[in-house]
């Protein structure tokens, strides 16, 4: 009795090395570089799954960034925003100044001992002043409008500075201006001969005679070059 079983014994387990070698000879081969679990998972990664293989892989995150420039130059990360990117300076002041520097660094004749920015920058907190702070009451004439242009402190100063020496502009567009100082700002009278100027003049208002004429870029330019003082005209 005790030779059958032995004899069984020893066929079951013969049946069992053969299953163990057919199935290793199916097997497909592993990959270089591919041991126990690792390769395991490989060669099922390689039916489907490519993120489970073994080994470092590049994200899209990685190596240098499409969009480097000035910010990274900076030690700063630059924002990601595809094709797209900011251009507003984000104050109006300053991106005029931003501009005009810009055209200073990018004409080789520019003379930097004459260069004047801090000329421009008051001229832009004069502009800010009118602008924003000054009052202008508005007395409709026949002919065109009367503008009592007044303000406080720094606001008067810009109001004495720009409104009389916006005068010879308005004088190139063919109306007649005229200004009188009064104690706390100016007095501006702009009339026409031409009935439709003088609609338009009442129309326009204190800002909109102010914006009229092509002058202010150039004068801007011609400031922070040196070639004039603020307010000269």
């Amino acid at each position: 009795m005790s030779s059958w079983f032995w004899k069984a014994g020893a066929a079951g387990a013969a049946i069992v090395a053969a299953t163990i070698y057919a199935a290793a000879q199916m097997a497909p081969p592993m990959a270089p570089g591919y041991s126990g679990m690792h390769g395991a998972m490989g060669a099922g990664a390689a039916g489907g799954h490519p993120h489970m293989m073994e080994g470092p892989r590049p994200g899209p995150m990685q190596g240098p960034s499409a969009m480097s420039g000035p910010a990274e130059s900076h030690g700063m990360s630059a924002p990601r925003f595809g094709s797209m990117r900011p251009t507003m300076p984000g104050q109006d002041a300053f991106g005029a100044i931003q501009e005009i520097v810009q055209i200073l660094q990018a004409d080789p004749a520019t003379d930097w001992s004459k260069v004047n920015i801090a000329a421009l920058r008051e001229h832009l907190i004069d502009m800010n002043e009118v602008t924003l702070r000054a009052k202008a009451d508005e007395r409709p004439l026949a002919n065109g409008v009367e503008i009592a242009v007044t303000g406080k402190g720094r606001t008067v100063a810009a109001i004495k500075r720009m409104v009389p020496a916006h005068v010879r502009e308005l004088a190139k567009l063919g109306w007649s201006a005229k200004t009188e100082d009064l104690p706390d700002g100016v007095k501006m009278t702009v009339t026409s001969a031409d009935p439709k100027e003088a609609l338009k003049l009442k129309a326009l208002g204190f800002l909109g005679i102010m914006v009229q004429g092509g002058h202010h870029q150039p004068h801007h330019l011609m400031m922070a070059r040196g070639e004039m003082g603020v307010h000269q005209r």
